[in-house]
């Protein structure tokens, strides 16, 4: 797409060093990916930070032992599979 905008010259030609992106519109493309995925990080930490206070633990899970009878599950399951 094509359009005209005004930009701050000093701004971008800042940018563009930083950035060492050779044209403006490969700037102009980057700053909007940018922006996108810093807000995109920020609304998932907010949703994170949303269920705070509502999820329960249970202070006597094992979970060592949960791995381990998924472990003991999963290798009954390849045996029976290559049982000729």
């Amino acid at each position: 797409m094509q359009i005209t905008i005004n930009l701050d010259e000093s701004l971008l030609n800042e940018a563009l060093q930083l950035t060492n992106l050779t044209t403006q519109e490969e700037l102009v493309n980057f700053a909007l990916q940018e922006l996108v995925r810093s807000r995109s990080e920020s609304q998932r930490k907010k949703n994170l930070l949303d269920l705070a206070g509502q999820i329960q633990f249970a202070p006597d899970f094992d979970y060592k032992a949960m791995q381990e009878t998924r472990h003991v599950a999963v290798r009954s399951l390849q045996q029976l599979r290559f049982q000729p």
